[in-house]
């Protein structure tokens, strides 16, 4: 497998109402220093309805400003659909919503 398809075997492990740091999939994906080549395969996803792209944000809970599949409001509405609930400023509320992937076997 080469690092593209094991990013996104990660991300479609995601499960709906959750969502993943770029650094959580990096190292779910073999390498922690990774996390700019999560971004840049999240940016050429081929299969935006099977690889749940939307459901991977920043350290602190920022949506992609340059989300590839609508932009940032559509990435929101997006995980909004799923019940991922945002702080007032905008992020997501880590606390409640980040994935926790040792519950999912990989």
């Amino acid at each position: 497998m080469n690092t593209f398809e094991r990013i996104y075997t990660v991300v479609k492990s995601i499960p709906k109402g959750k969502v993943a740091t770029y650094g959580q999939v990096a190292a779910l994906a073999g390498n922690p220093r990774w996390s700019r080549v999560v971004g840049y395969a999240l940016h050429v996803n081929p299969q935006p309805g099977a690889i749940p792209c939307h459901r991977v944000v920043t350290r602190n809970g920022e949506l992609a400003k340059a989300f590839a599949f609508g932009g940032e409001n559509m990435q929101r509405l997006l995980l909004e659909e799923e019940g991922v609930e945002f702080l007032t400023d905008g992020r997501v509320n880590l606390k409640l919503c980040l994935w926790n992937s040792e519950d999912t076997y990989i």
